[in-house]
């Protein structure tokens, strides 16, 4: 958990929970969470839901996603929200990685670094 210092991404060390192809940089606050996302090209950002609130902001490269009932490509600069259970998910496109930032409230668990 940060106790308030200035950091980059370099800093913190990439986990692969799942997969060799998704890698995730997590950090954690008392009531948010921080993950930078990275998902090979030939990976899926599989169809799921939380009881998180979720808001994503991609970094770099192509992705059809679905948020709900949406569904469409995105790309570098486009943002989403999942709300509470709902469903989301997505697959990247061509040969450069999906890079994403999300942001969970209250933090998800599942991601959750011991203090």
């Amino acid at each position: 958990m940060s106790n308030g210092k200035i950091f980059g991404w370099e800093n913190i060390e990439t986990e692969y929970p799942n997969d060799r192809k998704i890698g995730v940089k997590v950090v954690d606050g008392e009531n948010m969470q921080l993950i930078r996302a990275e998902f090979q090209p030939g990976s899926r950002y599989k169809l799921h839901s939380h009881p998180h609130e979720q808001f994503s902001f991609m970094v770099s490269g192509r992705m059809k996603l679905t948020v709900g009932e949406e569904t469409r490509e995105i790309g570098a600069g486009e943002m989403w929200h999942a709300p509470p259970n709902v469903m989301h998910g997505g697959e990247p496109l061509g040969d450069e990685p999906v890079v994403f930032i999300d942001v969970y409230s209250p933090p998800n668990e599942e991601f959750r670094r011991d203090a």
